[in-house]
C-alpha cells in the first residue's frame, strides 16, 4: 500500500466528520442523548391545565409536539405553540416521533404511571406532575424503571427548588429548634367536590374529547363533566384527593430536613359518607372524604429519634401554637394552600405549604435572635431548569424519581390507603406491603383495563 499523503488524510477525515453530522441525534446517542449546546426536543402530554404552565416553563427548549385527549381544553396550548405537532394519543406520539428527547406529563393522576413508563422505556427523559403516581405499586415501579434507564427525571413539586426549603433544612440541621419528635401539616383542600356519589346522568361525550383515552387504565364508566378539569382529583378511580394533591408539596421539606424514610404505621380518621336513602354511615367507594386526619409514625433514623407526623385536610386543623396569641382562627396558619408546624425541644418552625415558604421561628424572640447558619446546600437554578440541565447530561434533578420523588409519593399514598380503610396500618416499606391487614394490600394497585400496562 502506498502511504497516504497528509492532504488526502485531512480531506477524508473532513468528509467523514461531515457525514457524521448528518446522522440524526437519536441514531448517534440514543433518544435521550442531547448535547449541552443543543435544545431538548420536548413533547407535552396533558397541556390544558397545569401542563400549560409546565410547557411554558420549558419553552426555552424546542416544544416539538403536544398531546391532549381534550382538544377544547388544550386549545390555548395549541394556539400558543402552533409549530408543535399535535397528537391525541401519547402512544402514537412516542411511536412516531423519534426525535423527541423528553416528555412533560401533566395528565390526571391515574394516567401518570402508564405514560411515564412508556416514555422511560422509549428512552425519554420525563418530567411528571405530582403525585408521581396514583398507586403504591406504580410509584415503586416508576422509580425502578427510571433508575435502570438512567434517564433524567423530575416530579412537579416545584417548592423543592426554592430558597426557603434550603433555608428551612439548614435551620433544622443547625439545631435552631433542637430535637424534633412532632410535626403537624395541613391543607385547606379539597376545593373540588368530595364525599359525593357517582352521577346517574349519561350526557353525550363532547366531540372534542376522546373519553376512552381519558379513562386510560381506569375502570370503564360513562362520561360525565363531573370528572373533568380539576374535578377528577376527588374521585378514587382518577385522583388522590387532598392528601395526594398537596402532600407532595407540604411533606417535601419535612422529608428532606428530617431525613424521613418509609413510615412504620399510619392511621386515619375522616368524615363518613351518609347516603340519604339509608342514612347508614359508610365509607364512600367513589370519592375521598370531605376532611381527614392522618397520623404517621416514622422510626428513628440514625441518631434522629422517631417522629410523629399528623396531617389535616378539608378544613381540619391542628391547635394554634401558644406562641401565637394573636392568631384566633387556625385557618390563618400557613397560606391558602396549607403549611406545617415543626415542634422541637427548643422551639418551633411555622412555614407555608410550597417549599417551606416564609419559615418563621417560634417564639418571636428565637426568630429575632437566632444566628442564621451559613448556606451549605447548593442553590437551584429553578425546578424546570434543573431537569433541562439533567437532560443534557448534568447532575440529577433534586426531585428525581429514583432517589427522591418515588419515596415522597409512597409516603403520601400510604396515607391514602389508611383514609380509604379507616384502620391503623403497619407499613413494611422495603417489601411494599401492609403487614397487619392483608386486605389493605389489595389497595397497593388495581387491575388496569384491558390493553393498558406499566
Amino acid at each position: 500500500m502506498k502511504p497516504m499523503k497528509r492532504r488526502q488524510f485531512l480531506q477524508r477525515a473532513s468528509a467523514a466528520a461531515a457525514a457524521i453530522t448528518l446522522v440524526p441525534r437519536h441514531v448517534l446517542g440514543g433518544a435521550r442523548f442531547v448535547p449541552p449546546s443543543e435544545k431538548v426536543n420536548i413533547a407535552g402530554i396533558g397541556v390544558g391545565g397545569m401542563g400549560f404552565g409546565d410547557i411554558q416553563a420549558v419553552s426555552s427548549q424546542n416544544l416539538y409536539a403536544l398531546c391532549d385527549v381534550d382538544r377544547a381544553y388544550a386549545a390555548k396550548a395549541f394556539q400558543k405553540f402552533p409549530k408543535a405537532k399535535v397528537y391525541t394519543d401519547f402512544r402514537k406520539l412516542l411511536d412516531q416521533e423519534k426525535e423527541v428527547d423528553a416528555v412533560v406529563i401533566a395528565t390526571p393522576d391515574h394516567t401518570h404511571a402508564v405514560i411515564a413508563s412508556a416514555a422511560i422505556k422509549a428512552g425519554k427523559h420525563v418530567y411528571c406532575e405530582k403525585p408521581l403516581t396514583q398507586t403504591l405499586l406504580e410509584a415503586r415501579t416508576i422509580a425502578r424503571l427510571a433508575k435502570e434507564a438512567k434517564v433524567a427525571t423530575q416530579m412537579g413539586n416545584q417548592g423543592h427548588a426554592t430558597e426557603s426549603i434550603r433555608q428551612f433544612c439548614e435551620w433544622v440541621w443547625d439545631g435552631a429548634i433542637g430535637t424534633v419528635r412532632e410535626v403537624h401539616a395541613w391543607t385547606p383542600h379539597a376545593v373540588w367536590p368530595q364525599d359525593i356519589d357517582r352521577p346517574k346522568e349519561t350526557p353525550p361525550v363532547p366531540d372534542t374529547l376522546d373519553w376512552d383515552l381519558w379513562l386510560g387504565p381506569a375502570p370503564a364508566r360513562p362520561y360525565h363533566p363531573a370528572y373533568l378539569a380539576m374535578m377528577w382529583r376527588g374521585w378514587i378511580d382518577f385522583g388522590t384527593g387532598a392528601l395526594g394533591d398537596m402532600g407532595c408539596h407540604v411533606f417535601d421539606p419535612l422529608m428532606w430536613a428530617l431525613k424521613l424514610g418509609p413510615p412504620t404505621s399510619v392511621e386515619a380518621s375522616s368524615s363518613i359518607f351518609v347516603p340519604k336513602i339509608t342514612w347508614q354511615k359508610q365509607r364512600n367507594k367513589e370519592t375521598y372524604p370531605r376532611g381527614s386526619i392522618v397520623r404517621y409514625q416514622f422510626p428513628a433514623r440514625g441518631e434522629l429519634p422517631p417522629v410523629k407526623l399528623t396531617w389535616y385536610d378539608g378544613g381540619l386543623m391542628p391547635e394554634i401554637p401558644a406562641e401565637l396569641p394573636e392568631v384566633q382562627d387556625p385557618t390563618e396558619l400557613g397560606d391558602t394552600y396549607g403549611g406545617f408546624l415543626v415542634v422541637g425541644d427548643k422551639g418551633k418552625i411555622l412555614a407555608d405549604s410550597h417549599g417551606a415558604g416564609h419559615p418563621r421561628l417560634l417564639p418571636d424572640s428565637l426568630h429575632k435572635n437566632y444566628q442564621r447558619p451559613a448556606k451549605t446546600l447548593k442553590r437551584s437554578p429553578g425546578h424546570h431548569e434543573e431537569w433541562i440541565r439533567a437532560c443534557k447530561g448534568g447532575e440529577p434533578a433534586g426531585s428525581n424519581f429514583a432517589d427522591y420523588a418515588g419515596l415522597l409519593t409512597e409516603i403520601v399514598l400510604v396515607g391514602n390507603v389508611a383514609v380509604r380503610l379507616g384502620k391503623k396500618l403497619e407499613w413494611d416499606g422495603p417489601n411494599l406491603r401492609f403487614s397487619n391487614l392483608p386486605e389493605a394490600n389489595n389497595l397497593l394497585h388495581y387491575e388496569y383495563r384491558r390493553g393498558w400496562a406499566l
